[in-house]
């Protein structure tokens, strides 16, 4: 281990922003354990259906505002994007083949798991599983790619929205939400919201790329002003409190994102970019870098079959046990399924790691890594000329 742990620091280039490779993991494992935390799949009738503690226990809604990590994802990627962008064009790479390859390699692990789950599910119906069943399996792996459709498009207009001030999507989805909500406008306006609430916290990356708002006094004013405006639409302009959506909920702050989503969004990167100077230096520790360079090498893979490994846990323990596991079956109804599902989330990891070790390939293109013993570590920053380097 200390061998791998020097690799990996001999192989990260001295200008390297780990800070930012941190602000990644740690975004992507958010919404991991957060849809563990979150979702449940209960049998009723022979029939498998989702499930939220948050229908049952609304005051887990907190939970919502910890793991719903969005925001941050995206803030990395305009920051990493706009990065990227300006050093093509100082190398005089085309528009084509640079943005060819950023969606190449966003776009390769996700075809590995539709065509894994494409079969699943034939294989399911051929079986004589119910079709509600596998549907609601289905949706419950599918249903999250959809931020990557997002975020592939927000990465495609990177020329043309990199220097678009981040308030101007804010103010985009304050008018949507303003004639859909307030005056009773057609719902089908929430579309523009997909794209312009997350189009704020990528553009405000873009931003920190070209050197703004990277003092504190700006991460404190998107903190307590992303924050104060959060909590004001949600006392009294009639917004959830939760920050994801709750099966059942009147309206939900995620499907279109939310005036109040997109608030509490810009609060989350304001703390993001406050941790930047702490995170810096504790990722000196060459161990410490070294766990956040193995998460990114294999982030997307992560996020692609966190899903899928709670459901092989799930089914594997319906046939080895002849009664509902609480945590894991039981309906999601009373703080006993929290408890017991606590438990569970390190054997969700675990089947995580075993996804991960069989498909991360696809997203590292196929690299091979000598046994196990190589490190590749990625080193293209904001603002510099990317390369690799193998350890």
């Amino acid at each position: 281990m200390r061998g791998r742990v020097a690799r990996i620091e001999a192989a990260t280039p001295p200008g390297r922003d780990r800070a930012v490779d941190a602000l990644r993991a740690l975004a992507i494992l958010g919404v991991v354990v957060g849809h563990w935390l979150v979702t449940a799949l209960v049998t009723d009738s022979g029939t498998v259906r989702g499930a939220s503690p948050l229908t049952y226990l609304p005051h887990l809604t907190p939970v919502s505002w910890v793991f719903q990590t969005l925001a941050v994802f995206f803030l990395v990627g305009g920051q990493a994007a706009a990065g990227s962008w300006a050093s093509a064009r100082r190398r005089g790479v085309p528009y084509g083949p640079w943005v060819g390859g950023r969606l190449a390699r966003l776009f390769r692990p996700v075809a590995a798991v539709l065509v894994v789950w494409a079969l699943a599910a034939g294989v399911m119906l051929a079986a004589g599983v119910g079709e509600p069943t596998v549907r609601a399996l289905g949706k419950l792996v599918w249903s999250p790619l959809w931020f990557l459709l997002v975020f592939a498009a927000l990465t495609a207009l990177t020329p043309l929205v990199a220097r678009l001030h981040p308030l101007w999507p804010v103010v985009v989805v304050l008018h949507v939400d303003l004639v859909r909500l307030g005056l009773g406008g057609p719902g089908e306006l929430g579309w523009i919201n997909v794209v312009a609430g997350w189009l704020a916290p990528y553009c405000l990356g873009a931003l920190v790329a070209r050197g703004g708002m990277c003092g504190r006094t700006g991460g404190w004013a998107l903190l307590l002003g992303g924050g104060a405006a959060a909590v004001a639409l949600v006392l009294w302009a009639g917004y959830p409190a939760a920050m994801v959506g709750v099966p059942g909920g009147r309206m939900s702050n995620l499907d279109p994102p939310s005036l109040a989503a997109v608030a509490f969004g810009l609060a989350q990167c304001g703390a993001a970019l406050l941790l930047i100077g702490p995170l810096r230096r504790v990722l000196r520790r060459p161990a410490v870098w070294a766990v956040v360079a193995v998460v990114n090498l294999s982030a997307m893979t992560v996020f692609l079959w966190h899903q899928t490994a709670m459901i092989i846990v799930t089914a594997s323990a319906s046939v080895l046990s002849a009664d509902p596991l609480p945590g894991l079956h039981t309906l999601p109804d009373d703080p006993g399924w929290v408890a017991a599902r606590l438990l569970w989330l390190p054997v969700f990891a675990l089947a995580l790691l075993v996804c991960r070790s069989a498909f991360r390939g696809y997203e590292q293109g196929g690299r091979r890594t000598g046994g196990g013993s190589a490190v590749v570590v990625h080193t293209s920053s904001p603002g510099r000329r990317g390369h690799t380097r193998r350890a």
